[in-house]
């Protein structure tokens, strides 16, 4: 088969100099990967894993692939990040895209952050909901969008806590109140939060106490807790609700038992992680202390953003340090936009202070 109708679009990748490829990496230095407390590093899941779990389910969980353990972990996640129920997708992505295409329905509105992650936005454009963004954490943008709305329609809020690209932290108490005044529903993705936010993981609204407040969360368990899956917790309601009406729930095989046995192993672990939690906070005031040559966006969390304009430039700058064995990734435009490329740097809990000083230290004399 001729496949030259593919070539069009690589070559406009390749030409901008953001044609993105798979690479491995050994012997550097982690400064990218979401592993913020080591679990995956140190391998915690395996060293408490038991022998004998399936990783086969057999179907998804309406037909054969459901189980006393996932129904059992499901309960323990919902009961510590206090929310009435739970229900367990394989993906963040899938709870994203399966929530947000199914719950609001042809005549709602959705009014999401201009940042929000690529999976909510995908899942926004399968819904038949009419939508649009408010700039960046604007309160001024979200009210004026939300004042304007018709009273009637059902409306739907929808920002991250911590924003996967730039690390900061989105103003859930002020969101909170204008859903109130506005009638809104919250949905809040709680994936770079979970395990790293709050004095056991439990995300920036528990942290808040804005459970009550929020229709939806999603936790994800590909970050911090280094293993697979997520999950949207709610209203025992809006579980039942997305066992009818999610696709990506209902048409996809369950995890296997093996998955399910390591998400509850995590959520026995990074609870008591508060030395890994508190070791990152320390490493992200030296950062956040460093001057350095570039602009460094504002972000109390593990990710840490150097502005470093241009794909070419951006990416020459990432090779350096990746020659000084420093694993850090260029993000390109168009994943960011035009002028806002960047180095995405990623503290955890196994960094020493010695390696986060000797990063400052390139970034300064070898790239500046």
């Amino acid at each position: 088969m001729n496949e030259n109708f593919l070539d069009k679009k690589i070559i406009d990748r390749d030409q901008n100099n953001s044609l993105r490829q798979l690479s491995l990496t050994k012997d550097t230095i982690d400064f990218c990967s979401n592993d913020y407390l080591g679990i995956v590093k140190n391998k915690l899941i395996e060293k408490s894993m038991p022998a004998g779990f399936s990783h086969g389910s057999t179907g998804s969980r309406l037909l054969s692939g459901n189980y006393e353990l996932i129904e059992e972990t499901e309960k323990l996640i919902a009961g510590f990040h206090k929310a009435e129920a739970g229900l367990i997708y394989n993906s963040g992505y899938d709870a994203n895209t399966g929530l947000l295409s199914c719950v609001p329905q042809k005549n709602d509105l959705i009014i999401y952050d201009h940042l929000s992650h690529a999976s909510l936005r995908d899942g926004i454009r399968l819904s038949f909901a009419t939508a649009f963004s408010f700039l960046h954490n604007d309160l001024e943008d979200l009210e004026k969008k939300l004042k304007t709305a018709n009273t009637d329609r059902q409306k739907f809020v929808v920002t991250e806590s911590v924003f996967s690209m730039d690390g900061d932290l989105a103003p859930l108490n002020e969101i909170s109140v204008l859903c109130e005044k506005y009638n809104a529903a919250l949905i809040v993705d709680e994936a770079h939060a979970t395990g790293v936010v709050g004095s056991k993981g439990e995300g920036f609204v528990h942290q808040l106490g804005l459970q009550e407040k929020c229709f939806a969360r999603i936790h994800t368990f590909g970050k911090a807790c280094g293993v697979h899956g997520a999950i949207i917790l709610g209203s025992e309601k809006l579980k039942k609700y997305l066992i009818n009406f999610s696709r990506q729930f209902i048409y996809s095989t369950s995890l296997p038992p093996a998955s399910a046995e390591a998400i509850k192993i995590s959520y026995e672990i990074f609870p008591s992680m508060e030395k890994e939690r508190n070791h990152i906070h320390n490493l992200v005031d030296i950062f956040r202390e460093a001057t350095l040559p570039f602009k460094i966006l504002k972000s109390e969390t593990p990710i840490q953003v150097v502005i470093i304009p241009g794909n070419e430039e951006v990416k020459k700058i990432a090779q350096i340090c990746h020659r000084k064995k420093f694993d850090i990734r260029p993000i390109l435009y168009p994943t960011v936009p035009k002028g806002q490329e960047r180095l995405r740097i990623v503290l955890h809990a196994f960094n020493t202070f010695e390696q986060v000083h000797g990063l400052i230290n390139l970034l300064h004399s070898e790239v500046a």
